[in-house]
């Protein structure tokens, strides 16, 4: 069974994924440096250089690239908008993979993103601690219809990367 982790930007997918792979001995991809090997190019760049319309389409194509390769099992830590666009969600549940929201509280994400905002296109613009957390209060409830849809959500709170490992591992097995 192939695990998929989904949250927004800055929800620890890459840390848990990586984490709950070493656990179960699972290999980990993380699926912005897979586009980024795929493309020879940042994240960044190619939202700078072909626009977003570009990086979905590329995104949904490496998508579904991904979800047939089923030789080994799998971690996969997607974009924080993968299951947002285009069928890429449908794919996702059509596949069978198990898929798994970490929904992590907007005042959270606020403070793990604000230092780490020039890396990320879609929140780079943000210019006060306040518009970025109104921006992303805004953007999750768009992205939450989709989020909503994964086979298990777990509710991230205070809990250690460790804690949420187990947690996920208790859910699953």
């Amino acid at each position: 069974m192939d695990i998929y982790l989904m949250g927004y930007m800055g929800s620890g997918k890459t840390t848990i994924g990586q984490l709950l792979a070493k656990r179960i001995g699972y290999d980990f991809v993380d699926y912005d440096q897979f586009i980024i090997k795929k493309e020879n190019k940042s994240i960044s760049d190619i939202f700078e250089s072909k626009g977003e319309i570009y990086f979905r389409k590329k995104e949904a194509f490496y998508l579904k690239e991904l979800l047939e390769k089923t030789a080994t099992k799998k971690i996969v830590a997607l974009g924080g908008g993968t299951p947002c666009y285009g069928n890429n969600m449908q794919d996702i549940k059509d596949s069978g993979v198990t898929s798994i929201y970490l929904n992590v509280p907007v005042g959270q994400l606020t403070d793990r993103l604000w230092n780490a905002k020039a890396e990320r296109p879609v929140i780079a613009s943000q210019q006060s601690k306040e518009a970025l957390e109104d921006f992303l209060r805004k953007h999750l409830f768009e992205r939450s219809f989709y989020y909503n849809q994964a086979s298990k959500v777990i509710k991230v709170q205070d809990q250690s990367e460790t804690e949420i490992v187990e947690e996920i591992i208790a859910t699953l097995f």
